[in-house]
């Protein structure tokens, strides 16, 4: 069976790792290529691939400066993405309420202290 191509929308897009990490850099500020290449320690050919895919399905934007390509993250259109993540955030909330209560029932107790049991693997040093 053929594989979905990666240009086909914006998901896609950001199943590859190396075009999530061109995002979160460009999300500073738009950016050369150079300086995504060398930031990133990725291949320029590499890079100008995986830009023209985000670019393709509007993640990003390009404006030419003279010779120079500069490129930025589109917010409206990765806004889908973090909408559909949004979704699941109930499940990170959840979790870190369990942290949070833990942590407070653990204060309300007071330390523990613990002594450490003799580990039989550790041979001591008698001369």
């Amino acid at each position: 069976m053929a594989r979905a191509s990666t240009t086909s929308d914006a998901f896609n897009a950001v199943a590859e790792p190396r075009r999530r990490e061109i995002l979160s850099y460009l999300a500073g500020s738009e950016r050369p290529v150079g300086e995504i290449v060398a930031a990133l320690g990725l291949e320029q050919p590499s890079v100008s691939k995986h830009l023209r895919v985000l670019r393709d399905v509007g993640l990003v934007r390009m404006r030419c400066v003279g010779r120079q390509k500069l490129y930025q993250t589109n917010a409206a259109a990765i806004r889908p993405l973090h909408e559909w993540a949004g979704t699941f955030e109930r499940y990170w909330q959840h979790q870190l309420n369990r942290v949070k209560e833990r942590a407070e029932a653990m204060a309300r107790q007071g330390p523990v202290f613990n002594s450490p049991e003799p580990n039989p693997n550790l041979k001591s040093k008698e001369k």
